[in-house]
């Protein structure tokens, strides 16, 4: 499985992922800077996502929905910070509303995605989620955002495996 752990830490506000891949760091980061590629992993299967704008620069935005299996379309967005390809992505992440203006009443987080080689064709992928309270850590929680986030992490290996078989879908 690519996951490899997942810690939850209420003193430091934050839920790191693990993740480990057969790929380098460089396509490892495909799976962020290239919109298409990301919706085939980012939210869980039972939610996939349609990303509508993609700057993934710093100052630049994200913005997506998913889309549940009643046709319920939840809406994300990404405020990018920081950018350092192939190694570093830092974003605030939070729900908006249907005009893509951030929903207030939900909490946001911010999150970091640090991408390094570990071996000869190894790369680990963390992504740590910091929130700015308990409240907000404890209601995103709730939601299933440990469940969703090692869902969605867990499909990157079919993406990759596709890559070897010449199968997989890169555009």
């Amino acid at each position: 499985m690519t996951v490899t752990a997942v810690r939850k830490d209420p003193h430091a506000l934050s839920l790191t992922l693990d993740a480990e891949f057969d790929a380098s760091p460089e396509r490892v980061w495909q799976l962020w800077s290239d919109p298409r590629q990301l919706e085939r992993w980012w939210g869980p299967p039972t939610y996939p996502a349609t990303f509508t704008r993609h700057e993934l620069r710093p100052g630049g935005r994200v913005e997506y929905h998913m889309t549940g299996p009643e046709g319920d379309q939840p809406r994300g967005y990404w405020e990018v910070q920081e950018v350092d390809p192939p190694q570093t992505l830092v974003v605030r992440d939070g729900f908006s509303n249907a005009d893509g203006s951030p929903n207030d009443e939900m909490p946001a987080n911010e999150f970091r995605v640090t991408i390094e080689e570990i071996g000869a064709g190894r790369t680990r992928m963390s992504i740590v989620s910091k929130f700015p309270s308990t409240q907000a850590m404890e209601q995103l929680l709730s939601f299933g955002m440990e469940e969703g986030l090692t869902q969605a992490v867990s499909q990157i290996d079919v993406i990759l495996a596709g890559d070897m078989t010449g199968s997989g879908n890169l555009g």
